[in-house]
């Protein structure tokens, strides 16, 4: 039966992204299920990966992109106990999930709740565990705290927010104009990120400072996150969006900062988090985490911003609009139907 597939062939632009129809279905080896993808996404994360500058990913085109999936269980390999056909789960996989079909570890994969919808489920993987875990595993922010987060507007931002207001912690977001009513409906104090003057306008929205920032920019945008901090406060990097985008930034001289300014005697402490180095890490704590949001989910304790479902047959669209920094929330790419 044939199945839609789409494959990086070679590092650059989402030209680069081409669909293709595979005839053979994967087999499941020992310990593995095969999974009938319904849903993944087009992340900043997969923006990076397509350009060859995500460090946890070592392939070399061709291979198949796509970091987070929600489908059905459709065969077991040898050896598989706990799940049955016709389950429906999630996993972070980093690669291949731009695919109807795809043979997981049925140890890494996570059962979705009955009544929540795959794009909803969807966006709590990469998206929601990501805030999550930097909120209260790295920061372990405290009710009555603060927070400044950069591109509020988006998947993970929009996490953020909610995760923020749910643990009583006073949020303030950094985005484009565009955003900023989506910013204010989830409780927080929005940020123009194109003002003249970036550093005034985020001084004059913290005050005396916030106790945590959250910056996926790297580059310039570092400096003003630390400047933003109250004494004791902590800075947590996540990715590098600056250099990605070409808009100055070294990825090597930004861990360099973050080493130093750590060391430095001002009171400040410095983290840089990955969902990846996380799960390698600590693979109890992802799948913890993961399920403690669904459950937020099917008590309607989360409410995700999804931005628009696409066909996968549009993914260069796709990662178009998510590397111009438009979507105001979660892109999910419709791969089958359910």
């Amino acid at each position: 039966m044939p199945f839609p597939q789409v494959v990086l062939t070679a590092f650059g632009g989402p030209d680069k992204l081409d669909l293709r129809s595979v005839d053979t279905l994967p087999e499941p080896r020992p310990g593995e299920v095969r999974v009938r993808v319904h849903v993944t996404s087009a992340a900043f994360t997969d923006v990076m990966i397509r350009k060859g500058m995500y460090p946890d990913v070592k392939e070399k085109p061709p291979f198949v992109p796509g970091y987070d999936m929600v489908g059905i269980v459709d065969a077991l390999g040898p050896g598989v106990t706990g799940w049955s056909v016709g389950d429906r789960v999630a996993d972070l996989t980093t690669i291949g999930a731009y695919s109807g079909y795809i043979c997981l570890p049925a140890d890494r994969l996570t059962a979705v709740p009955e009544g929540v919808a795959d794009e909803d489920a969807l966006a709590m993987i990469l998206s929601a565990v990501t805030p999550y875990q930097m909120l209260h595993r790295v920061a372990r922010a405290r009710a009555g705290q603060s927070l400044l987060i950069h591109g509020a507007g988006g998947a993970v931002g929009t996490a953020m927010l909610q995760l923020a207001r749910a643990a009583g912690i006073t949020a303030v977001g950094t985005d484009i104009a565009a955003k900023h009513d989506l910013i204010r409906s989830l409780g927080a104090t929005p940020v123009d990120a194109d003002a003249p003057d970036p550093e005034a306008a985020i001084r004059a929205a913290v005050g005396d400072g916030v106790d945590v920032v959250f910056d996926p920019l790297g580059g310039e945008s570092l400096s003003r996150s630390l400047h933003a901090l109250k004494p004791g406060g902590m800075l947590v990097a996540f990715g590098f969006q600056n250099e990605v985008l070409g808009r100055g930034g070294s990825i090597p001289l930004d861990f360099v900062k973050l080493k130093l300014w750590d060391w430095l005697p001002n009171g400040h402490a410095t983290a840089f988090y990955s969902i990846g180095a996380m799960r390698r890490r600590h693979p109890e704590w992802f799948r913890e985490d993961l399920a403690a949001l669904f459950t937020m989910l099917a008590e309607g304790r989360f409410d995700p911003a999804v931005a628009e479902v696409m066909p996968l047959s549009e993914v260069r669209r796709a990662h178009e609009r998510v590397e111009a920094g438009t979507v105001p929330g979660k892109l999910v790419l419709r791969v089958t139907d359910a």
